[in-house]
């Protein structure tokens, strides 16, 4: 029954991961220009209304409306660094492409051509084939992260396990959105920062999923049932 109800998300998820595979030569061009930092040329700088604005909206995410665990603000502490180091280096200054443009730029190669352009905040941004695919993780990781967030809320006053809405599919579908944020923002940006942050960010996160479950069983026994019906994260 577990299986069969999950049976569709996870092939749609499955597809989804896919699409780069249908466009790898966009997918490649964009990976080797912002690995090798070659993007140096194209890069939004100096932009700090932006940055502010992406810090503030991203760490509202680590703002508890009502967990099944007391904040691990310890835990959260390294996610936080993360976003503000990597929207300095987006908008504000790029120091690991700088640094790594020393011994990996050359000259005349080719950047990935922009499919969609948006002004943004007074600033022209443009968005290749990777980047749109990026923001579209960011996205559905997003409205995870709320619908989580509004099923925990709505049944604050119960004192009770939470096993209605969005976590009768997942377990764990408020971290299943922020790791599809992080891979987000590693597909959109694959700099030395998001291909050093974003693999450690998915392992805390699902360690972090791994403790929780240890203090639910604890204060809740009938959660070994809910285990056994409802998938990990998917």
């Amino acid at each position: 029954m577990n299986s069969l109800k999950n049976i569709i998300p996870r092939i749609i998820l499955l597809m989804f991961f896919l699409i780069p595979l249908f466009w790898f030569q966009e997918f490649y061009i964009h990976f080797y220009a912002y690995l090798t930092s070659n993007v140096i040329t194209a890069v939004v700088t100096q932009k700090w209304q932006i940055v502010l604005f992406f810090i503030l909206l991203f760490v509202a995410f680590l703002i508890p409306l009502s967990f099944r665990r007391k904040a691990g603000w310890l835990e959260y502490g390294l996610v936080v660094a993360f976003f503000i180091s990597l929207f300095v280096e987006m908008y504000g200054i790029p120091l690991t492409i700088l640094l790594a443009s020393k011994y990996f730029f050359t000259p005349g190669t080719q950047l990935p051509p922009n499919v969609l352009e948006v002004n943004f905040l007074g600033v022209g941004l443009g968005f290749d084939m990777a980047m749109i695919y990026g923001s579209i993780l960011i996205l559905i990781g997003t409205i995870l992260i709320l619908l989580a967030w509004i099923t925990l809320y709505i049944h604050s006053k119960d004192h009770g396990l939470v096993t209605g809405g969005i976590y009768k599919y997942s377990r764990h579908p408020q971290y299943l959105g922020f790791i599809l944020i992080i891979l987000g923002w590693f597909f959109g940006w694959p700099t030395p920062l998001t291909l050093i942050f974003a693999p450690i960010l998915i392992y805390k996160y699902l360690d972090v999923c791994k403790k929780e479950e240890k203090e639910i069983t604890i204060e809740y026994p009938e959660y070994g049932e809910y285990k056994s019906n409802v998938p990990f994260m998917i």
